[in-house]
């Protein structure tokens, strides 16, 4: 059992740093790829110098597979025109089964196996999930493997979406945790509960002390009202119930394992999490993870609407951030808090019966997930190879932990030194028992708001001594202002080895900042056959613009009706689609809202043309390189014609600012995966006309002057 092991404090970095070997600027992941910029440390792709190991293993004679989340490949590299390089299955993982993007709706997920998108769920919605869909076809996996070739060894690299929002388990497993009532007592009680459990097993020294708990951020559970304490327990027991689902699926693969006969000698790494406890859902939660990431909070009297479907195919949940809090005990701060233990402390268990002789001891080395390829390169007897595919190979950055599986180095010290940790601007230092940290300056909720311009120097820096301050409660900086000078030059050292400069604190606005896109350039797209499945990264973005869709359409005898073009889905997009032979644009505004577009009369059969137009009444957000969001979500003015004729016009007062529902994608002529409007239709709704020719068209707001000036000023400071 280890319990120093740590992360980047975000999954996409996180995930980089343990494939690789190396550090999550080294390999291009600083932030996820819908936050990446030009720089080589930021850029979300893997360079061919830094090979995987499951190339590495691959090239080895390892039959090397990938299940689960992905969301290592670039987002604009996700649709089906490839590139496949930065897939799975293009960095050297032989079979892939998962979903490319950061979340997945566990109940209908955008779903691939290899590179090609999937649909098990098809006529079993709201009873498949993903947790044992996945378990199935990764024991499936390792048994075709077993019987076709039993001596093949096997890498198999398993991330499964829980407990990353939403939510989504099983009735049967939220039925179990309900019964335990585990949570009756609020989170300042479990917070306490688990300290004290962490205590009795030994993981954490007997005279560590628990930080009080956030009153300026999170309220006491005391001081909510009852309807506040429903609500949260509801969503903390859905989240509890969802690690279980998951734990217990992933024993079932360790029992195919057993059942093979191979697991006395399968090194098995289980890594409880690729950062800290999200809290993402912010302090009331969401029944839709969507909402958060377009800076909307939803009030707990609403949120009560799906207090019976929560974690079910009706929501995309998250929970309070007062849960998240507590169960980093003993630390403090969340997921995306890089200079706070409670973002990037894991715990991690390793089994190997044939290797490891002292069962359930504790190893208390400092360690970084870059140290998980050195390992299993050791156990493996496979050096670092120099080349790859003949491009010279970096060298691995990490340091093996095979050292400790033997019982006789059990408390040898850490050979694992020095860390760096950086994220969105706040960053920390680690040096052979110091740590050198910033204070946090912004909780994880707080996205859209002024970004620190100055993240290396504009800190308050705090530094501890974890030898005898094991989490990180008492900052000794004022006495050892000479110790803080020499971490915070050593952390510049590694900074500039790495490439994490140009620091960045900026967090929603590399969300819609310019990057590589196949739509780059272009105003005008033209469709005349019916496709599915292109994802958000890689279409036609209709927020923050005017935009006419032009739909060329052939009514038969009898009528028609379906999707035209949509994009997203249950909970958040549009669609534009005939119900019953009448036009229909609507807009799913997070699922809080729909805005409809309706044609009162029904089209004859013959040839039509359906329109509808949008003027965007935003001016360009040209002012986002210095952390104005003035352009974004502004209200524009919707009109539908049909032959020329309008026939419905609406202003919309907001629209959306940042994005669509993300595991979702663009379709014409049907609607794949969740639809944007129960109300009217299932998916996949497919038309049941002709649809000749789509045509949509966007014209972007053009940047003032005064923005153009000041978006050159704010690059050249970056760039120097």
């Amino acid at each position: 059992r280890y319990t120093n092991i740590h992360s980047t404090a975000l999954c996409s970095p996180t995930r980089a740093a343990l494939i690789t070997g190396r550090n999550h600027h080294s390999v291009g992941f600083g932030v996820i790829s819908e936050q990446s910029t030009g720089f080589p440390g930021y850029n979300s792709i893997i360079p061919e110098d830094k090979a995987t190991i499951g190339r590495v293993l691959l090239d080895n004679g390892y039959a090397t597979s990938w299940f689960g989340k992905d969301h290592n490949t670039p987002a604009f590299a996700a649709s089906q025109a490839g590139p496949f390089d930065q897939w799975p299955t293009g960095l050297g993982f032989e079979y892939f089964y998962g979903f490319v993007g950061g979340d997945a709706n566990q109940w209908q997920p955008n779903l691939f196996r290899n590179t090609t998108q999937i649909y098990p769920f098809d006529g079993q919605e709201g009873e498949w999930n993903l947790i044992t869909g996945m378990a199935d076809d990764a024991i499936d996996y390792l048994n075709r493997i077993n019987q076709t070739m039993p001596d093949k060894p096997f890498f198999l690299k398993y991330a499964p979406g829980a407990t990353h929002a939403p939510h989504h388990p099983t009735k049967e497993w939220v039925e179990k945790i309900e019964a335990m009532n585990l949570f009756d007592g609020g989170w300042n009680e479990l917070q306490k509960t688990i300290f004290e459990n962490q205590k009795k097993l030994g993981i954490i020294p007997a005279d560590t002390e628990l930080s009080p708990w956030p009153t300026d951020i999170l309220k006491n559970w005391d001081d909510l009202t009852a309807e506040e304490q429903k609500l949260y327990i509801k969503q903390v027991e859905v989240f509890a119930a969802y690690a279980a689902y998951s734990d217990y699926e992933i024993g079932r693969i360790v029992d195919t394992i057993e059942e093979m006969g191979k697991l006395d000698d399968t090194l098995i790494l289980y890594i409880n999490g690729d950062n800290g406890t999200s809290a993402e859902g912010g302090p009331l939660g969401t029944p839709n993870e969507v909402a958060f990431f377009n800076g909307v909070s939803v009030p707990v009297e609403t949120q009560m609407k799906w207090y019976d479907v929560w974690g079910t195919e009706e929501t995309y949940n998250h929970m309070s951030a007062g849960w998240s809090w507590a169960f980093d005990s003993p630390f403090t701060w969340f997921k995306q808090n890089a200079s706070k233990l409670g973002g990037i402390r894991q715990n991690m268990a390793v089994s190997w019966p044939a290797k490891i002789t002292d069962k359930g001891a504790l190893r208390e080395q400092f360690m970084h997930v870059i140290d998980v390829v050195p390992t299993l390169l050791e156990v493996t007897g496979i050096p670092a190879p120099t080349t790859v595919d003949g491009i010279p190979q970096a060298p691995i950055e990490g340091t093996s932990f095979a050292y400790t599986f033997d019982a006789a180095n059990a408390t040898e010290p850490s050979r694992h030194r020095t860390q760096y940790f950086e994220m969105m601007g706040q960053w920390a230092l680690y040096n052979e028992g110091w740590l050198l940290s910033t204070k946090v300056d912004r909780a994880p909720w707080d996205a859209f708001g002024a970004a620190n311009t100055d993240p290396l120097n504009n800190q308050v820096l705090e530094l501890y001594d974890l030898s005898t301050d094991y989490n990180q409660t008492t900052d000794i900086a004022a006495a050892n202002p000479d110790k803080v000078k020499e971490m915070k030059d050593l952390f510049i050292v590694e900074a500039r080895k790495f490439g994490v400069f140009p620091m960045d604190a900026s967090v929603a606005a590399r969300v819609i900042a310019p990057r590589p896109n196949i739509t780059a350039g272009r105003s005008e797209f033209v469709y005349t056959h019916p496709m599915i499945g292109l994802p958000q990264g890689d279409s036609p973005l209709l927020l923050n613009t005017s935009y006419t869709i032009t739909a060329e359409i052939d009514v038969p005898a009898g009528g028609a009706e379906g999707m035209m073009l949509t994009s997203g889905g249950r909970f958040a997009g549009y669609g534009f689609y005939l119900k019953e032979s009448k036009p229909v644009f609507v807009w799913n505004m997070l699922n809080l809202e729909r805005i409809e577009w309706r044609g009162a009369d029904a089209l004859t059969p013959g040839k039509h043309t359906v329109e509808f137009n949008f003027v965007y009444d935003g001016k360009g957000v040209g002012t986002l390189a210095f952390n104005s969001f003035t352009g974004l979500g502004q209200s524009g003015t919707g009109t539908l014609k049909v032959n020329g004729t309008v026939v419905d016009t609406k202003k919309m007062e907001k629209t959306l600012p940042m994005i669509l529902q993300w595991d979702e994608s663009f379709d014409i002529g049907s609607d794949s995966l969740t639809g944007v409007n129960d109300a009217d239709y299932t998916p996949p709704f497919a038309f049941t006309g002709t649809l000749e020719k789509l045509t949509l068209k966007i014209d972007r707001p053009e940047l003032s002057e005064a923005d153009k000036a000041a978006l050159e000023a704010a690059m050249k400071a970056a760039s120097d």
